[in-house]
């Protein structure tokens, strides 16, 4: 065994045991927070929770390690992501298309900005609609030191498997590049933006070195589906995307 690897490890293990320390001592990341009720129209969130894809994108291994050292595929300008349902209502297919008049002819409802991707199905939408908040659930999550452990508790706040793989693979990129800029942040407990807009260090080392290959792998993002989140954005980062689609529900 090489006398070198034990004390780099051990370090490594250190330094995630004092971020578990610190993190789990704050009562937001404590646990996963609970879903807002007030985020979403209940009847909504419950109807495409019942939706079914039938060819959702799967993820078979680390994009981070795909895509290392190399900028991964963006999609062109007005690139979207469309699902059709079925006649039963309850199936539907997602579908990538070069712009919103193109999916919209081939009977398509434009669900995000952007081409389909891991956590672009129905289910994930309802996360998203149902937390705001997914930045405290999700470093909760990412800070145990057991993969199995990390992927459970991420899974468990409602992603399809795909999403949910896709979260635990950005988390743990995350704490790879950003763990010692995120420690000083949590513990001098930053809010998510600067008085000037910026983000917080934390979050714009997580936005630079773990965002392009989410957006690539995940498609769907909170602000490419009109959604906002807890932390604040422009309104030109907001596109505006209207869930009006959903068989059953009725949406103002």
């Amino acid at each position: 065994m090489d006398s070198g690897t034990i004390p780099g490890a051990r370090r490594t293990a250190a330094s995630l045991a004092v971020a578990a320390a610190v993190l789990l001592a704050g009562h937001s990341a404590a646990q996963p927070a609970k879903p807002d009720s007030s985020a979403a129209d209940a009847r909504l969130v419950t109807a495409l929770r019942s939706k079914v894809p039938l060819n959702p994108i799967t993820l078979e291994g680390d994009p981070y390690r795909a895509w290392r050292e190399r900028e991964p595929p963006r999609a062109p300008a007005g690139t979207v992501c469309g699902v059709k349902f079925e006649p039963d209502l309850v199936h539907y297919r997602l579908g990538t298309f070069a712009a919103d008049e193109e999916a919209r002819a081939a009977g398509f409802a434009v669900t995000h900005v952007g081409a389909c991707g891991t956590c672009s199905t129905l289910q994930d939408l309802a996360v998203y609609l149902e937390r705001p908040d997914l930045t405290a659930p999700v470093r909760h999550c990412g800070i145990l030191l057991s993969d199995a452990g990390s992927l459970a508790c991420i899974e468990k706040l409602g992603f399809s498997a795909p999403c949910a793989r896709t979260w635990f693979f950005n988390a743990r990129n995350t704490r790879r590049e950003c763990l010692g800029v995120c420690l000083a942040s949590w513990i001098m407990a930053e809010p998510p933006t600067r008085s000037d807009g910026r983000l917080n260090a934390c979050l714009q080392c997580d936005e630079d070195r773990s965002g392009p290959v989410f957006k690539a792998t995940a498609g769907r993002t909170r602000r490419n589906s009109g959604i906002r989140s807890s932390i604040p954005r422009p309104d030109e980062e907001v596109d505006r995307v209207a869930h009006d689609y959903v068989p059953g529900v009725d949406v103002p």
